[in-house]
């Protein structure tokens, strides 16, 4: 990851007569970013990234991508871009192969059969490159989207809820594919979805969006390490520390307990103040394991915002 700005987006607004879509949002995405665009159904997360292809125009705000502006660069910054929206449309009668053909020649830019095969090897179809599209799995039509999405080798790829719809299969081979995409290709990826766990799985960078706005924006770590943890601790003896603890305000903290844990929602101060607390009343902590997942994140996020 850079410091290089790829996309740069201030003061983003959009209006569909009486609703506001996207309200003033502002996010930043640096080359070799995943960057995952948060947000619960109907956020606005579909309406900025039609905003970001240029497919509709802005009420108010600038786009910026590779440092040049949108409005005055379209046609320059959209040869760079490859992207798939909603579900990928193909000739369900034709193969693969022919599809990438086809669509290569539509874009205007002369693509060798040796890219073809080369970015049907990179989502995985190289071996089901001459079979028709209409014989693909809904997961395999994705993978081939993405492949179309490379054909011209751009430098940002935006990913608008390529998951929707896959078993758990299908959803881990996108995901291993834009890891794959990041780390091998050197991409920078955009992606959106609602499906936060996969986020938390691929994204270095976030933003969370609620009602068109932005609610938190960075990186996914820091993000996850702030506000209430979900703290284990490993005792040597649960039935003493929850005696220790019973009368006390610990006791409303404590989510559960089994043998040998116990399991307490805290915020990072809490942490090591209850630690010193049980070691104080000679309970032996062998560990403290704090965890947190996305999915708790956003869900406090989005309800303070409703």
């Amino acid at each position: 990851m850079t410091s290089e700005k790829i996309i740069e987006v201030k003061d983003l607004s959009k209006q569909f007569k009486e609703i506001k879509a996207v309200d003033n949002l502002n996010l930043n995405v640096y080359r070799g970013d995943v960057f995952g665009f948060l947000g619960p159904n109907g956020a606005g997360k579909s309406t900025t990234i039609r905003m970001l292809l240029s497919l509709i125009r802005p009420n108010q705000g600038t786009i910026k991508i590779f440092g040049k502006s949108l409005t005055e660069h379209r046609i320059d910054i959209l040869k760079n871009i490859g992207a798939i929206v909603e579900k990928p449309d193909f000739y369900r009668n034709l193969s693969a192969f022919k599809n990438l053909e086809i669509l290569g020649r539509i874009s205007g830019k002369e693509i060798s059969k040796k890219r073809i095969m080369e970015m049907l090897e990179i989502v995985g179809l190289e071996k089901r490159a001459q079979s028709k599209v209409k014989t693909y799995s809904h997961g395999m039509k994705q993978r081939l989207g993405i492949a179309q999405a490379l054909l011209h080798d751009p430098e940002l790829i935006i990913l608008d809820e390529p998951t929707t719809g896959l078993d758990p299969q299908g959803m881990k081979e996108i995901r291993d594919l834009i890891l794959k995409l990041s780390k091998d290709e050197n991409k920078t990826i955009f992606l959106s979805s609602h499906i936060l766990y996969e986020v938390e799985l691929v994204a270095n960078r976030m933003i969370i969006i609620n009602k068109g706005m932005t609610k938190v924006e960075g990186y996914v770590q820091d993000l996850l390490k702030s506000n209430l943890l979900k703290v284990i601790f490993e005792v040597d003896d649960v039935n003493l520390s929850l005696e220790i603890i019973k009368e006390t305000t610990w006791r409303s903290k404590l989510e559960s307990s089994a043998e040998g844990k116990l399991i307490f929602n805290l915020d990072n101060e809490e942490v090591h103040l209850l630690n010193k607390i049980l070691v104080e009343n000679n309970i032996k902590v062998n560990a403290v394991i704090p965890t947190r997942s996305l999915e708790d994140y956003f869900l406090k996020i989005t309800d303070e915002a409703a």
